[in-house]
């Protein structure tokens, strides 16, 4: 009996053992990953503090500037159907956070609203940039409203792509199990050391209403990005709870002209939560899109951008509208969207 309960005990350890060496996922050199996914746009600056931050940028420099933030765990990536969309009548910048797609950052930074903010406003600042609009998506997004807060002289608009930030009524109907391992100390640990590609596109399908969208090619290069050094420590100490929240009170300081879209289909930030951003921001204007997740800027690029381009013809000074410089491009026919589309509310 003794023996038999070795000869299993031998044989758990194997397999743990063999299953770790397979799942296993150690660091990719930052030259490496940069050689492979920088380009023409790619663009690099040096920031206070130990960051190295990459951003591309497209279109004209003297057009209305147009800052894009992403997602916890995405990258510029997440932008390219936009950038391609609206750089002809732009100038179009979109940057990887601290441990996110080609960007360095310091041992022990934390991901936080306010911080995010505050590293955008850093930014900003050593670029010079003139004001711009701003736009985010899920924790871009809560960076976003968090920098017309605390930065308003930043920014000339606000839009916010199934931001983060408004306390949910109830908890999500679907959450990627990384974000469910994730509240536990010694998950956080073994997702940090681990290639998380399974994990990743179980999450980006829970993300979006089309999974035929979620190529492996997209899952492999959302975890090549989290492989490189120190970024996973940086995604796996993120304090979820800890978010900064919105609410009436706060946003209601927001004086800039604000576009709220929101995918009818999200399972993260659901489309109440985007009806409570537009209601509290004063004169903010409300979409929702039919049959669409947490990422617009994947899903529907053309119709999303185009609604972005639109919003910002009609609300940016004369002197800083697409119109005043560059002739427009051929629209795309018109999202289909819900009753809100377009719906203006006021806080």
């Amino acid at each position: 009996m003794f023996k038999s309960l070795v000869v299993i005990a031998v044989v758990v350890v194997i397999l743990i053992a063999a299953a770790w060496l397979k799942l296993r996922g150690p660091d990719i050199p930052y030259e490496q990953v940069e050689a492979k996914y920088r380009d023409d746009a790619s663009r690099f600056i040096d920031l206070p503090g130990n960051f190295r931050v990459h951003y591309q940028e497209y279109g004209d420099p003297a057009s209305p500037l147009l800052v894009l933030l992403h997602g916890f765990g995405d990258s510029y990536t997440s932008w390219e159907g936009w950038s391609a969309q609206l750089k002809d009548r732009f100038h179009v910048i979109s940057l990887d956070f601290p441990g996110h797609g080609l960007t360095r950052a310091p041992v022990g930074y934390q991901l936080t609203g306010p911080a995010l903010a505050d590293f955008v406003d850093l930014f900003a600042g050593a670029l010079a940039l003139p004001k711009f609009a701003v736009a985010g998506n899920s924790m871009g997004g809560g960076a976003a409203w968090q920098l017309a807060v605390r930065h308003p002289e930043r920014i000339n608009a606000l839009i916010l792509v199934d931001a983060a930030g408004w306390p949910a009524e109830k908890p999500p109907t679907k959450i990627p199990l990384a974000f469910r391992i994730l509240q536990y100390r010694a998950g956080r640990a073994l997702l940090r050391n681990i290639d998380n590609s399974p994990l990743i596109e179980e999450g980006l399908k829970t993300d979006v209403y089309d999974k035929s969208l979620i190529t492996p090619q997209f899952v492999a290069r959302w975890a090549e990005f989290q492989r490189a050094p120190g970024h996973r420590a940086i995604l796996m100490d993120i304090s979820i709870g800890a978010q900064a929240s919105a609410g009436a009170a706060i946003l209601s300081h927001i004086q800039v002209p604000t576009l709220v879209v929101n995918g009818e289909n999200d399972v993260l930030v659901e489309p109440s939560s985007a009806r409570k951003f537009a209601a509290a921001i004063p004169g903010a204007r409300l979409i929702l899109y039919p049959q669409v997740g947490h990422l617009p800027q994947i899903e529907i690029p053309q119709r999303s951008a185009e609604d972005l381009a639109a919003f910002l013809l009609t609300q940016l000074p004369a002197s800083q509208s697409p119109a005043a410089s560059k002739p427009p491009v051929p629209a795309v026919p018109p999202a289909p969207v819900s009753s809100a589309h377009a719906k203006r509310l006021s806080g």
